[in-house]
């Protein structure tokens, strides 16, 4: 089974490297890991996915508490949220074949970005589902180089409603003691 772990950080070097250190020394694995800036100046957001199968993810939660840039994470599993995966996928393609690789692709709400004399870029964005569906159909023609995102997701919802919400779920903002800012 996988969880996705949305954690709200301060932005500011060595972040990262703690929340990976601390999965590598708890033997917790990663999915998929993606940081970027939030709402909020000085604040990053991290969407990880992880495998609970040897690990819960409450465990997984309650470790990245006690991280001092770590202001609050948020198991979203279960809840209704919007995510969305990107990938980039160079793949082979004569000039002949681009109008068929064109429409392959426009099946899958995506689109070809750059064109080279014998490769096309593809872009697609979407639930993970889809992002793989694609990928499998342009495997039969020759990846040359792909590249992930990774998931990244918001609770759907106002966020007013997210904080109510959050507030009903009575969970600590954080191990630290560190507030959060909004």
């Amino acid at each position: 089974m996988k969880h996705t772990l949305v954690a709200r950080v301060l932005d500011e070097p060595g972040v990262l490297n703690r929340v990976a250190s601390l999965f590598r020394r708890r033997a917790f694995n990663i999915d998929s890991l993606t940081v970027g800036h939030s709402e909020a100046s000085g604040v990053s957001r991290m969407t990880i996915v992880v495998d609970t199968r040897r690990t819960p993810a409450a465990l997984v939660a309650e470790n990245l508490r006690k991280l001092v840039p770590v202001l609050d994470v948020e198991d979203v599993t279960h809840r209704p949220t919007v995510s969305r995966d990107l990938a980039l996928v160079r793949v082979r393609c004569a000039p002949g074949e681009r109008s068929q690789m064109a429409d392959l692709v426009a099946i899958f709400r995506g689109k070809i970005v750059d064109v080279a004399p014998e490769s096309v870029i593809v872009e697609v964005t979407g639930d993970e589902g889809k992002v793989d569906g694609l990928v499998d159909l342009l495997r039969e023609r020759g990846i040359l180089e792909m590249v992930r995102t990774g998931k990244v997701a918001l609770v759907r919802g106002s966020k007013a409603d997210v904080k109510t919400r959050a507030a009903d779920m009575d969970q600590p903002t954080s191990g630290n003691g560190a507030q959060p800012t909004v």
